[in-house]
């Protein structure tokens, strides 16, 4: 009788890395820094450290895979890369279903790829209301280290697919600003997994790109391990102290600085449950979520919407209202689970998927939410502002009408008992309409501000450099320190505020690290 094997492999491993088939009882190592997280910014402040010389290790709540692991299989890649199955909410009205990456490489494994700068407008806010002097000038250099690792160019023109053709169309039927994306790819084949581990290595997340370059430095990673507590001395953190998944076995590292780079989510939680309290209060505050809500447009001509680039354009004609738009593709059991519709109808809507267009949009949000710590675990609370709601109804009027511009016949619309569009009048009579929230499917990958950084230690949890204010050798990496939503995919972003307050530690050694 044949076997099944598991959808992703766990075979040969470089040097360096160590997963629970590893552990055989409990364990106590030491090095110079601990980095919790393996993302955008976990990796990036370990490779940069490792390079300069420091001994890192890198803790992972998830598992090692390699590119080869990463199948056509989707529903394995969910259970396997993203946290609780992708199945976890922000709790409001209506909650927002958010999605992390659970895996060496965290989320930038399961992103889209897109890598875009912090706007100028943004930086110029953190500088005038975050006391962050001199922030754009800063991170100038640390943007190009950070392309140029990764890799950012724009799209090859045979990977951009008809769906991303047809968004095109009708931006350029209407007259709106639509450009080509900036990616992390080197030649990307336009397979459109990139959302379920890119199956060529052409998207280079984290880990093809900033993990093997700390491997190569001697940086070492504990992949299965999630962190329970980081072990502290008054206020000076230590260290941390782990379970090995799937095992009674504790991972103990003793280290110099410790780095949270678990996300807007978990960094919040860890703090927390670690007894790390700021001046101001407001760890775990400010969350701020970039809500987007799709829409799925019926064509009569093919569109083959699996071939091709995840998001080859961006339409930004309304950036400055907080609005950017873009095609993406789901796999049919992803989509078919996002309908209201069941039994017969959904076959039969299903029968037209490859004719299908999905679009979303980027919400720049102006309210706020919280991360809670209840029981160690955290839990996010967001309550979507009326203005925003109003703002992404009318994105959908807008993204509709730019649909029907390029061909579209039907758009099916994400507000629950919502009749579908069947002409672009259709489209802007949305606009004038009021529909309550409430039973809107809203969802994000964008969770930012929970340890927001700054210099008034009365306002702001971590220092301009991520530093927590009022603890010593601890600090935070990741998308949690944004002091506001910057209205693009945020991963640049976390990369170079990890490589500068990696430069930081590395100018500062004698008081992070001796």
């Amino acid at each position: 009788m044949a076997v099944a094997r598991p959808a992703l492999l766990e075979g040969t491993r470089p040097p360096g890395v160590f997963t629970r088939h590893d552990h055989h009882g409990d364990t106590v190592v030491d090095a110079d820094v601990v980095v919790i997280g393996s993302g955008a910014g976990g990796s990036t402040v370990a490779a940069e450290l490792a390079e300069a010389g420091f001994d890192v290790i890198v803790v992972e709540e998830g598992s090692y895979y390699q590119t080869r692991d990463f199948t056509a299989d989707t529903s394995a890649m969910v259970r396997q890369l993203y946290r609780d199955g992708g199945a976890t909410m922000a709790i409001g009205n209506p909650p927002v279903m958010y999605q992390e990456g659970r895996a060496v490489g965290g989320s930038t494994v399961i992103n889209g790829g897109m890598s875009w700068r912090t706007p100028d407008k943004i930086l110029a806010r953190w500088e005038r209301e975050a006391g962050l002097a001199g922030i754009a000038k800063d991170l100038e250099p640390h943007f190009a280290r950070v392309e140029k690792r990764i890799h950012v160019a724009g799209m090859d023109a045979e990977a951009i697919g008809k769906d991303n053709h047809l968004l095109k169309r009708g931006a350029d039927a209407k007259g709106w600003q639509i450009i080509g994306n900036l990616r992390n790819q080197a030649h990307c084949a336009g397979s459109n997994r990139c959302a379920f581990g890119c199956p060529t290595g052409a998207k280079q997340s984290s880990l093809v790109s900033y993990v093997p370059r700390a491997l190569h430095y001697g940086a070492r990673i504990y992949a299965d391990v999630r962190v329970d507590k980081i072990t502290r001395h008054g206020k000076r953190a230590t260290g941390v102290i782990g379970t090995v998944r799937g095992t009674p076995h504790r991972l103990a590292v003793r280290a110099k600085l410790v780095v949270s780079a678990c996300g807007a989510i978990h960094t919040p939680a860890l703090l927390h449950r670690s007894g790390f309290r700021t001046p101001s209060g407001q760890l775990g505050h400010n969350l701020s979520m970039h809500p987007n809500v799709k829409v799925v447009a019926i064509f009569d001509e093919q569109v083959t919407g699996w071939r091709g680039a995840h998001q080859a354009f961006q339409v930004r004609e309304f950036q400055d209202q907080g609005l950017v738009f873009a095609a993406v593709n789901l796999p049919p059991s992803v989509l078919a689970m996002s309908f209201p519709h069941r039994g017969a109808a959904l076959g039969q809507l299903m029968d037209q998927y490859d004719r299908m267009v999905v679009a979303g949009m980027l919400c720049e949000d102006t309210a706020t939410g919280r991360v809670r710590t209840i029981d160690g675990k955290p839990q996010a609370f967001y309550q979507l502002a009326e203005a925003d709601a109003a703002n992404l109804q009318r994105g959908v009027g807008l993204l509709s009408d730019l649909l029907f511009a390029a061909g579209a016949k039907r758009i099916l619309l994400p507000f629950q008992g919502a009749p579908d569009l069947l002409s672009a009048d259709d489209a802007r009579r949305l606009m004038d309409r009021k529909i309550p929230a409430k039973g809107w499917e809203v969802v994000t990958v964008h969770m930012m501000g929970t340890a927001r950084m700054g210099t008034d230690r009365a306002r702001h949890v971590t220092d301009a450099f991520g530093a927590v204010h009022d603890t010593d050798r601890l600090m935070v990496a990741d998308a949690s320190l944004f002091p506001t939503p910057i209205g693009v995919n945020p991963m640049e972003t976390i990369m170079a505020l990890a490589t500068r307050a990696a430069g930081h530690v590395i100018d500062n050694a004698r008081r992070y690290l001796s």
